[in-house]
């Protein structure tokens, strides 16, 4: 696996000081800072995804009933038994 390379001193030595707390290594604090931060942001990420989907469901279901009864989409009038156009 490739390699990371932090020239920041002032990250340098906060994940140190959150290692100490965690009582892990400083690798293994941005190893558990990176997971927690990239959990958050897929969950972020499945939130708007899903209420994107539940509002276009929602405008679908609204233009749903501005449909005439008695309007399909069935066009088998226009085609013969091989899909062919009539």
């Amino acid at each position: 696996m490739g390699q990371l390379n932090i020239k920041d001193e002032a990250l340098i030595a906060e994940a140190k000081e959150l290692a100490a707390l965690l009582g892990t290594s400083a690798t293994g604090a941005v190893r558990e800072a990176v997971h927690e931060r990239l959990a958050r942001e897929k969950a972020v990420r499945d939130d708007r995804k899903q209420r994107m989907y539940d509002e276009i469901m929602a405008i679908a279901e609204r233009a749903s009933k501005l449909v005439p009864p008695g309007v399909t989409s069935d066009h088998s009038d226009l085609y013969d038994e091989n899909g062919l156009p009539r």
